[in-house]
């Protein structure tokens, strides 16, 4: 079986790995089985953890130490990546596997060889003018997640400027904004994966 491979990409601490784990929970309750890679420099820290939360049975989670700038192993030479890919599918024939990214600069993109789909994940802690920089991550993404709206009025961040910026950036492609530490809209990018890459997964 062939599972669908969704890509989650972004800066560090932007929130990767908390739109993981909130998604589990979901993709639980549509019955789609699962599996996680997770991509770090030199350490299995984001794999540990998920294997920790509870959310999944932690055979089915991998870390993969890429040793190099993380968008190395997602884009220019993706096949540690694939190896990985290729173990789960033997072993669990999950409907989706859900690839994390290191954390990584603006310009980071998934290689189409290595994913389906893919969101980029940035957060207003990181900078309001982030969508102005204009990166490829932002501008190519399958849809961009804007995270961490709450702490816009601690850090000076003026959320109706982001989107704004947002839509001039990305006006033919989808953008949500999340609170992902309290689970403010995830329903709703899990919605946008089901419409965009799913398919035949939901059920029903």
């Amino acid at each position: 079986m062939t599972a669908v491979r969704l890509g989650i990409g972004g800066p560090v601490g932007s929130g990767k790995t908390r739109l993981v784990e909130r998604l589990l929970p979901v993709f639980a309750e549509e019955g789609i089985s699962v599996a996680v890679i997770t991509n770090d420099l030199v350490t299995r820290e984001d794999a540990e953890r998920v294997k920790r939360s509870g959310l999944i049975d932690p055979e089915r989670v991998l870390g993969v130490e890429s040793g190099a700038c993380p968008h190395t192993a997602i884009r220019e030479d993706p096949s540690v990546n694939l190896e990985a890919v290729e173990w789960l599918e033997r072993r669990f024939q999950p409907a989706v596997i859900v690839i994390e990214s290191g954390g990584d600069n603006l310009a980071a993109t998934f290689s189409s060889e290595l994913v389906d789909w893919w969101a980029f994940v940035i957060d207003v802690a990181g900078g309001d003018d982030i969508p102005r920089k204009r990166g490829l991550g932002v501008l190519r993404a399958d849809l961009l997640v804007v995270n961490k709206v709450d702490l816009a009025p601690y850090v000076d961040a003026e959320l109706d400027r982001i989107r704004a910026d947002v839509a001039r950036a990305r006006p033919d492609r989808p953008s949500l904004f999340t609170d992902l530490r309290r689970g403010g809209g995830v329903r709703a990018v899990f919605d946008e994966i089901a419409r965009a890459a799913l398919f035949g997964c939901i059920r029903g």
